[in-house]
């Protein structure tokens, strides 16, 4: 069968098409047309039910790496085992380390390699002899080979309030970013992040810097933010060219697991600003349960991952313009295993399933149920679905588990979503990804938003 997002993309990839797509009055903000930059998103979110990836996963399909997004949003749920070892210990990241070089791997690998004409595809670093997956990589030394830049440079802050005194004393380059010396940047992140910044700086003068700096000037997509809270992960990747213009990037974590505060269950948050728009993008794993009245306990989650997500306040003046709460954002993007269901029985689900009633489905959805009754996400938006639910599949299989004898009474589901919140910000296309490695399904998500520029700085969109 036809991959829809192929299709989809195929007859939207001509940017006349998509800037008529923008032209509407109620997309298109106030500002000059001329400060406007418009950049196209790919979500994907995905619970990947404990497994660690192997070489032979296929993330070109599941990411459209042909369709060369702009900006990559890439969320996992469960990428470790939630076992008591994991959640109550420290926590396992070889899995997410993993995660991050077959990424790259899938991003980077049509980079053409101007000394050789030929395609270009940036080496993993060396797990072990042979092969990545032997010897236990370090999230932290593995991320620095996926940046195309100084991690701090993206943390400074450019808050109008200092404008006037920048452009005095350093000059044009101050519409995006002032200098490090103004802003305190000891309590943006964890010491871990911290310390990842001193390795970087201790080992400049080496060989091995030297080839990977060689690495990341051949390569399309750099990591700009990447975060584990135990098997939660969320990653972002942009164009080599947009990094240099992103700033204020904060993170920010919720646990709302066991006893609400062990991080089996939450969020990580990620928030940062790209020229003059504040970017937001959330992905969590929300309470599992099928009982009557579980779903207030997903409520819940909600409700205190909205309140309690605070991103640290790295400016400092009283004028500042840069968000510290979700909703606060110009563009929001949520995404993750919410765990919501349908709220019908087995035998009723497969029925409507069979008949491709999705209307009638979607009015059994506990998140629709509960988004319409304004008890939850009142103010934000999801896409119109039309894929089956993504939960629960028999192990490497197209058979969900419900149709075993073992499994009768499993009910299908559709946990995971992508929703949004703010203006400027449009869905292209919404749908689910067909891979068998997880008894859950991906569900991805296409996004054109739109990015406020200084004047005359709209060059960097590649044409």
């Amino acid at each position: 069968m036809s991959d829809p997002l192929y299709i989809f993309n195929k007859k939207y990839q001509s940017e006349t098409v998509v800037e008529s797509l923008l032209s509407s009055s109620n997309f298109r903000s106030s500002m000059p047309a001329q400060q406007l930059q418009s950049l196209r998103v790919f979500v994907a979110t995905w619970n990947v039910g404990g497994k660690s990836p192997h070489s032979g996963l296929d993330l070109d399909s599941l990411f459209h790496v042909h369709s060369e997004f702009d900006i990559y949003v890439l969320g996992f749920q469960e990428i470790v085992p939630l076992n008591a070892g994991n959640v109550l210990v420290l926590g396992d990241n070889e899995p997410a380390a993993k995660w991050l070089s077959m990424i790259n791997q899938s991003l980077n690998k049509s980079s053409s390699s101007s000394s050789s004409g030929g395609r270009f595809v940036p080496k993993p670093p060396a797990f072990g002899a042979g092969s990545m997956f032997f010897v236990k990589p370090s999230l932290k030394k593995i991320s620095e080979n996926f940046r195309t830049g100084c991690r701090r440079k993206l943390k400074i802050c450019n808050c109008s309030s200092f404008s006037e005194e920048i452009s005095r004393k350093y000059g044009r380059e101050s519409c995006f970013r002032c200098p490090e010396s103004l802003v305190n940047q000891t309590d943006l992140f964890s010491d871990d992040d911290e310390e990842e910044d001193d390795d970087e700086e201790e080992e400049g003068g080496g060989g091995k810097v030297a080839s990977i700096v060689n690495s990341q000037m051949m390569m399309k997509y750099g990591l700009v933010a990447s975060k584990q809270m135990v098997g939660i992960f969320l990653t972002v990747w942009m164009r080599k060219e947009l990094i240099q213009h992103v700033t204020h990037l904060r993170i920010s974590c919720v646990s709302r697991g066991i006893m609400g505060c062990l991080g089996n269950k939450g969020c990580i948050a990620v928030s940062l600003q790209l020229y003059k728009t504040s970017f937001c993008f959330i992905c969590s794993h929300l309470a599992s349960g099928e009982r009557e009245g579980d779903e207030r306990r997903r409520n819940s989650d909600v409700i205190e991952i909205l309140k309690n997500t605070s991103f640290p306040r790295i400016c400092r003046t009283s004028f500042t313009r840069v968000p510290h709460r979700i909703t606060k954002h110009d563009r929001v993007i949520w995404l993750g295993d919410l765990n919501y269901r349908i709220a019908l029985s087995y035998s009723e689900t497969k029925s409507l399933l069979d008949k491709n009633a999705w209307d009638t489905l979607l009015n059994k959805d506990q998140l629709k149920i509960e988004r319409d009754a304004g008890r939850v996400f009142k103010g934000w938006h999801e896409g119109k679905i039309f894929f089956a639910p993504t939960y629960k599949y028999s192990y490497n299989s197209d058979a969900y588990a419900g149709d075993t004898t073992k499994e009768k009474k499993n009910k299908r589901r559709t946990p995971a979503w992508i929703l949004w919140h703010g203006d400027g910000i449009r869905q292209l296309s919404y749908v689910r990804g067909e891979s068998r490695f997880s008894d859950h399904r991906p569900v991805c998500a296409v996004f054109v938003v739109n990015v406020e520029v200084c004047e005359g700085r709209t060059g960097t969109r590649r044409q």
